[in-house]
């Protein structure tokens, strides 16, 4: 469908670009009080508005849409990372236990109210993350076909959310409904707290994930090619999986477990601009992250006001059918996957 339609990269960003500040705009705009476009330029150039509708622009509505471009900008990111250095284009924080993993230890957090300071939460959830995707490595056993992945991943991720269904047992009802609303991925609450604490993970996990640029392309080629022109495959995986739960843990600390963003971003940027080069679907994949995630809270807040619904699920409902689509593709092909 998107091959027919290639975009070059200048005509990409700037569109990316446009549909991002369009976002942004709506983001603000609409919610309660909705303002009128009159108000919303006055309330932002010439410190207009009433102090109500100041208060929900620069202290409710910018800082959300803050987090959901940054969380998605590294959920994009980490897509691109997962899919070209374990070579499956079905690798995903949620499909290799990444995001389960992270979910299960904050859920103890949460649930035995563990006293961590909350600066300290993503680097608990960059442990469970790490526990989880390595043990889908590992069980793989070196094998880097879509159905070992997705099969072992599935079984990982079944085992750690039946331990947070465990852990839900055992709280008290306050927690376990709080778990539960963190559990589905949401922006609902954030504040300019949550964007400080997700931004030094962005700073130093994005610059991060650009340093793989030409090793990404080499493991393009295959494991012993990559091999045949010094590249240490194992240590390269390796360290790009502990940046991708980097990412993760910190999304998934700040924001809950948000999936498909990481899955879906990278292709849409494959498939639109036909381009592989890391060099090129890294960034378009960050903006593609960004622009998704922020949509769909926008979607999250708007579409039932005044109630609201989790953004995680809205990305699991559009990310949910690609995800069949493109499994049932690589099903029609080899089965070795």
């Amino acid at each position: 469908m998107f091959r027919k339609a290639k975009i070059g990269g200048l005509p990409l960003f700037f569109a990316l670009i446009s549909m991002m500040l369009a976002v942004l705009a709506v983001g603000m705009k609409y919610g309660y009080p909705e303002l009128s476009w009159a108000s919303l330029h006055q309330l932002l150039f010439y410190n207009g508005g009433t102090e109500l509708e100041r208060i929900s622009v620069f202290e409710v509505r910018l800082p959300r849409l803050v987090v959901g471009a940054i969380a998605g900008a590294m959920l994009g990111l980490c897509g691109v990372l997962l899919q070209d250095g374990l070579q499956n284009s079905l690798a995903g924080p949620e499909l290799l236990g990444v995001s389960s993993g992270a979910s299960f230890v904050m859920a103890l957090i949460t649930v035995l109210h563990i006293p961590i300071s909350y600066e300290l939460q993503p680097w608990f959830a960059l442990l469970g993350g790490c526990i989880g995707g390595g043990i889908v490595i590992l069980a793989a056993g070196g094998r880097h076909g879509s159905i070992h992945f997705i099969l072992i991943g599935a079984a990982v991720t079944a085992i750690m959310n039946g331990l947070v269904v465990w852990i839900v047992t055992m709280g008290t009802s306050n927690s376990t409904s709080l778990l539960f609303t963190f559990l589905m991925g949401n922006l609902a609450n954030r504040n300019w707290n949550h964007v400080a604490n997700l931004a030094p993970w962005a700073l130093i996990t994005i610059p991060l994930a650009f340093c793989f640029v030409r090793s990404l392309n080499i493991l393009r080629l295959g494991n012993e090619a990559a091999e045949g022109v010094g590249l240490n495959v194992t240590r390269i995986r390796v360290f790009l999986l502990i940046v991708s739960c980097a990412m993760t843990a910190a999304v998934v600390s700040q924001c809950g477990p948000i999936g498909y963003i990481a899955l879906i971003a990278p292709h849409l940027v494959r498939s639109v601009m036909q381009e592989y080069n890391a060099k090129t679907v890294l960034p378009f994949s960050a903006l593609m992250g960004a622009l998704l995630l922020s949509g769909a809270d926008i979607l999250a807040r708007t579409v039932f006001m005044p109630r609201e619904v989790p953004v995680g699920l809205w990305t699991t409902l559009i990310g949910g059918p690609i995800l069949i689509g493109l499994f049932a593709r690589k099903m029609g092909g080899r089965p070795d996957q």
